[in-house]
């Protein structure tokens, strides 16, 4: 058989049910040959990017992979393969590449060399008997330690190269999971028992590890306040006595209260990054860090004690640990820090509830957050932001009491991102309701992909906010605004989405809002990729923003 068709098969035997596209690769007739789903996009980022999302909502447990064509196909796909990298998550990217004697040639594109900074690890297949052994570590890095994603160079030659079928040898790949040093986590557990106002900051390590009881058994047993990054959103539920909900570049005022008052921050798979779209542990805290990767640790933090491990056994140990010291019991039955957290939640809520329930016109995005949580049940539903304003007044706002029902990205934020990760997302969850949240800027980077959920049977709801203006860049650049309009846009996105075969609405008034609403939830359910424009107004007054950088 031909290497083409060898790689094919791994994926088959590897449980891979779908692989993502655009626009041609040698290698997608053979995965369509072994009954492997292939779904083209309009572009290669956005295939990227829906291999993300699949990767993502499935918290790693099923790998997304995508394949694009040598040269400009590669290269169209950086954007999407460098954010998954920085935001830690495993997919498989499988672009053909020029003949082995010609991969280093100038001027055409070494993918080795470019991708070995935005990927865990890459390689270049040299002869097609090393498929086996350059697949199976492939998916070693990619079900093993520090999320990430993986790239296989398929020179053409090589695909088409033949190889013995009575030597192809292989055998799908089994997880390793290390948990944390016993002496490390009775440190962990003997300082955090010790501590007078400890609070837990829940990473993405959580969500790939499936360790939302584990978190919760623990902040419960020891009373501590949980928030989750960005990213983690989802991870601890947010109507629980004890969440304090997502710190992000906007957060709840019950996260910026409790990290004031904080003497130590306890990090759980949070590699504790300084970046702007995590709020920042104040100075003057004692910090502890359990990370799956010793790279985290120290970096930008100065760390107290640390443990290495998957999220799930480390917390597992600790609670083992905690009820060693003090008693199976701990501290259960002490309601003082849920009270205090009720208490801050309530006034919180109260100061932006003009806001929330405005009647005024142009609509404003609050009210359409708050109408979205009295019609979308939070637990059959997946929320996907995009980059700017909307992911600001989504985060601290929605809430989530499952995890896998928010996919927030964003250390590298690509604009338009999401429509990718939302695709991404029904693809692995087709029976929850998908809804894609945005501005005009990132429909403006993405927009046709939109038809991509028409032609393949992706139905999602896409929520356009429209306001004529790119927010964000009359912050950072007001000059260059006021005098040649930087900031201003315009389309009519309702038209855009029918014209590609989709429903669409377009709302101007507030009382319209939970109708539609309700309407696009029906055409969903019937199978129609739906999209619904808000003509709202500009909204610059975001929850416990810091300033934006000067970029």
């Amino acid at each position: 058989m031909k290497g083409y068709a060898a790689i094919a098969k791994i994926l088959k035997m590897e449980g891979v049910e779908l692989v993502t596209g655009f626009p041609n690769n040698a290698l997608q007739d053979t995965i369509a040959e072994e009954g492997i789903r292939l779904v083209t996009f309009r572009t290669e980022r956005a295939a990227v990017e829906a291999a993300d999302g699949y990767t993502r909502i499935s918290f790693g447990q099923r790998i997304g992979v995508s394949t694009v064509m040598f040269g400009p196909g590669i290269e169209a796909a950086f954007s999407g393969v460098r954010q998954a990298y920085s935001d830690g998550v495993p997919i498989l990217v499988l672009p053909t590449g020029d003949e082995r004697r010609r991969v280093s040639t100038h001027p055409n594109f070494d993918t080795l060399r470019v991708y070995r900074e935005a990927t865990k690890w890459s390689d270049t297949l040299s002869f097609a008997d090393r498929i086996p052994e350059t697949m199976r570590r492939a998916f070693t890095y990619l079900k093993t330690g520090r999320p990430g994603p993986v790239l296989v160079n398929i020179p053409v030659d090589v695909g088409g190269e033949e190889l013995d079928e009575a030597t192809f040898q292989y055998r799908p790949v089994k997880s390793a999971k290390p948990a944390g040093d016993p002496d490390d986590i009775r440190e962990l557990a003997r300082i955090l028992i010790a501590s007078k106002n400890p609070v837990i900051r829940a990473g993405q390590g959580v969500l790939y590890a499936c360790a939302g009881e584990e978190l919760m058994a623990l902040a419960e047993l020891l009373q501590i306040p949980v928030f989750t990054t960005m990213n983690a959103k989802g991870a601890f539920p947010e109507n629980h006595p004890l969440a304090l909900g997502t710190g992000g570049r906007t957060r709840t005022k019950m996260v910026v209260h409790f990290l004031d008052k904080a003497d130590l921050i306890f990090a759980i798979g949070s590699s504790c990054t300084r970046e702007q779209m995590t709020y920042p542990i104040p100075s003057g805290k004692t910090i502890l860090q359990a990370t799956i990767d010793e790279r985290d640790i120290n970096k930008d933090y100065e760390i107290e004690q640390a443990a290495i491990g998957d999220a799930r056994l480390v917390l597992k140990q600790l609670i083992e640990e905690v009820q060693r010291q003090i008693g199976p019991q701990g501290r259960k039955g002490d309601g003082a820090v849920a009270k205090e957290i009720s208490a801050v939640k309530e006034e919180w809520l109260r100061e932006w509830m003009p806001k929330l329930t405005s009647d005024e016109t142009p609509i404003n995005p609050y009210r359409v957050i708050w109408d979205m949580m009295q019609v979308m049940d939070s637990e059959s539903t997946i929320v996907v932001h995009d980059s700017g304003t909307p992911r600001d007044q989504l985060v601290p706002f929605w809430q989530c009491v499952t995890p896998g029902s928010y996919i927030g990205y964003g250390k590298d934020h690509m604009l338009g991102s999401g429509l990718g990760l939302a695709l991404g997302a029904k693809l692995a969850q087709p029976k929850k309701l998908v809804v894609y949240v945005c501005g005009e800027g990132a429909f403006g980077q993405n927009g046709m992909d939109f038809e991509t959920a028409v032609r393949e049977n992706i139905p999602i709801l896409n929520i356009v906010f429209n306001n004529g203006t790119l927010s964000m860049s009359k912050v950072v650049n007001p000059i260059a605004s006021k005098r040649y309009g930087m900031n201003v846009v315009s389309g009519q996105y309702a038209k855009i989405a029918e014209g590609l075969g989709g429903y669409a609405e377009r709302i101007d008034q507030p009382a319209e809002i939970i109708p539609a609403l309700e309407r696009a939830k029906k055409m969903v359910d019937s199978g129609k990729a739906t999209l619904l424009e808000i003509m709202d107004k500009e909204e610059i007054d975001l929850p416990y923003v810091d300033p934006v950088p000067k970029l």
